[in-house]
């Protein structure tokens, strides 16, 4: 079959690659010269410790699987499977790791709860003041601003996949084919349209009733710690963004631990990873009020190097970029994407929220199945 793939992020990427696997042929088109939305404005995280329970969690189990296949056989990726700590600093957080650990499917997850002491010993650069972490031996990494191009370039290799940037796809046309912008039509078997955070235009006029919204965040980069960080990090707030965590012990540490103004404010947890160069990548807030602001706030990041530095025992290293990213996220919270057959021969998928990264491979490998390829 030919296959036409349009929209270069992660998720676009992940259909182009299942559909050269499965033996077929693609044409790629993106927008942009190269995919610069959050496909590659993210931590790169392989995220499988707060999933929800049943479809989320079985999806991301799946992707983590299919990440460590491809990452073999891709090194530029830069996958490595270093696990996360998650860090309690108070008795209301540790409650709420403790129930976590009790959970049915905390094996699956890889849930290990570890005291201070253990936390030191696994990852050595977490020098600073916790009681203790949630482990999760199935987290992962790889390198978002690598990623797409180096899926791209094994791809290329194969000789049945061509990458055809700056083309804005500005029609479907009839069931199987598109038209971009600079007026050439692309015919093909099958078009899988994953278009991430552009709603408007084309993906409107086929989908105007989308379930799907746009959600800002702010992230940044340091210089490189001087030492490694064995794992991913996250504070304790990030409990209160990921469904695995909901219970009587979450709604208490929201009644009795209410996050500081400018957290709040901004809806933060601190995620940091460590990029291969040794910077580390530092996050994040959320923004669901659209317009969306066109600058960056400052408060956000001092409150973020405050979380790292009690977290490190010791101050980030320099700044050395800040910048803001949109994503799209499906408003059904049973769903993991929105996936969507427009014709007999065309799909839209959408809307995983800040679950691409993590999920792409695995929703690429189930669209391709319900599409026949």
């Amino acid at each position: 079959m030919r296959v036409i793939v349009v929209g270069a992020g992660v998720l676009g990427t992940m259909h182009a690659w299942q559909a050269v696997e499965r033996g077929h042929e693609v044409v790629h088109l993106e927008r942009e010269t190269e995919a610069r939305g959050a496909s590659v404005r993210n931590f790169g995280l392989v995220w499988v410790s707060g999933r929800a329970a049943g479809p989320e969690l079985d999806t991301a189990l799946r992707a983590r699987e299919l990440w460590e296949e491809i990452g073999a056989r891709v090194p530029g990726l830069g996958f490595r499977p270093n696990g996360s700590l998650t860090l309690a600093r108070t008795a209301a957080e540790l409650a709420v790791a403790e129930a976590a650990f009790k959970l049915p499917d905390a094996a699956a997850r890889g849930y290990r709860l570890l005291d201070a002491a253990e936390v030191r010993a696994l990852n050595p650069a977490l020098r600073g003041d916790y009681l203790a972490g949630l482990h999760c031996a199935r987290d992962a990494a790889v390198e978002p601003r690598v990623a797409q191009p180096a899926l791209r370039a094994a791809l290329e290799a194969t000789g049945r996949y061509a990458f055809l940037p700056g083309r804005e796809v500005r029609d479907l046309v009839g069931d199987r084919a598109v038209r971009d912008d600079h007026g050439q039509l692309h015919e093909g078997d099958l078009v899988l349209l994953c278009t991430g955070a552009w709603l408007g235009g084309l993906v409107r006029e086929l989908a105007p009733e989308l379930p799907v919204r746009r959600v800002r965040l702010q992230m940044m980069q340091t210089d490189p710690l001087g030492e490694t960080l064995t794992t991913s990090v996250a504070d304790g707030d990030s409990f209160r963004y990921y469904p695995a965590f909901a219970g009587p012990e979450l709604d208490a540490l929201r009644a009795g631990q209410p996050q500081p103004p400018v957290a709040a404010e901004h809806r933060m947890q601190l995620l940091m990873v460590q990029r291969r160069d040794g910077g580390l990548t530092v996050g994040d807030t959320h923004e669901y009020d659209q317009p969306f602001g066109f600058d960056v706030v400052e408060d956000p990041y001092d409150h973020l190097a405050a979380v790292a530095r009690d977290l490190l025992g010791r101050p980030l290293p320099p700044v050395r970029r800040r910048w803001a990213g949109v994503y799209a996220q499906c408003t059904d919270p049973g769903l993991v994407v929105h996936r969507q057959r427009l014709t007999d021969g065309a799909w839209l998928v959408t809307g995983p929220g800040g679950r691409g990264m993590t999920c792409s491979p695995a929703i690429a490998e189930t669209t391709a199945d319900a599409a026949g390829l």
